[in-house]
């Protein structure tokens, strides 16, 4: 008969890596639920940013697309719940003067790329829903109506009855999929959208 050995070593072996393992998760989730977004302003390198062929002034003009992408690649790990944060280098005292402008223009583009999301997500609701009801339609057509109209077989309802069946799963599961797991990727990007607009701005002066 085997006598099972208590062993104390290997037991605080495993409690030392389950708090290891659970230190690391912390670490991790903290850095990703606070995300710096790295600007530098100066007056020779400020025109970068915007669009070259924009010629309206500072606070409304376009930013560039690849000032854009490198903004969307900063907060690539970015959760749910993440918060951002604009840190603005600024060379000297007198490059203070375009924050104000510039960081302005970060939150417009935003701003206004978050009520266009919304709206694309509204048109998505409504065509979902409009697409749920005509295809609720059909299928209370299908079930109530022709069943009615075509012969009384047995053996020829029976067949029937299947393939309404078949056919009111087949013509109502776009619809369903739609409203039940595509609201989520909308969602998401008008929250990133809205924190963006939103994030704070921590200005430093490059020593």
């Amino acid at each position: 008969m085997s006598i099972a050995v208590y062993q104390p070593a290997h037991f605080f072996t495993w409690l030392n890596k389950l708090f290891y393992f659970r230190k690391t998760t912390s670490l991790t989730n903290s850095l990703t639920e606070k995300i710096n977004i790295f600007l530098m302003v100066d007056q020779s390198s400020i025109g970068d940013h915007f669009n070259p062929n924009d010629p309206a002034p500072l606070y409304k003009r376009q930013l560039s697309h690849l000032f854009q992408q490198y903004i969307m690649t900063s907060i690539e790990s970015a959760k749910r719940h993440s918060v951002f944060y604009y840190k603005i280098t600024c060379k000297n005292e007198s490059d203070r003067q375009y924050t104000e402008a510039f960081i302005y223009a970060i939150r417009r583009h935003f701003s206004a790329r978050k009520l266009l999301l919304t709206e694309r997500f509204e048109k998505f609701k409504r065509r979902s829903y409009k697409l749920l009801f005509a295809s609720l339609t059909v299928v209370m057509i299908c079930h109530g109506i022709v069943p009615m109209i075509l012969p009384g077989e047995e053996g020829f309802h029976s067949a029937l009855r299947n393939g309404l069946d078949i056919f009111s799963w087949v013509i109502l599961w776009q619809p369903i999929d739609k409203l039940v797991f595509h609201w989520n990727p909308h969602l998401k990007e008008i929250s990133i959208m809205n924190r963006l607009a939103n994030a704070e701005m921590i200005i430093t002066e490059n020593a």
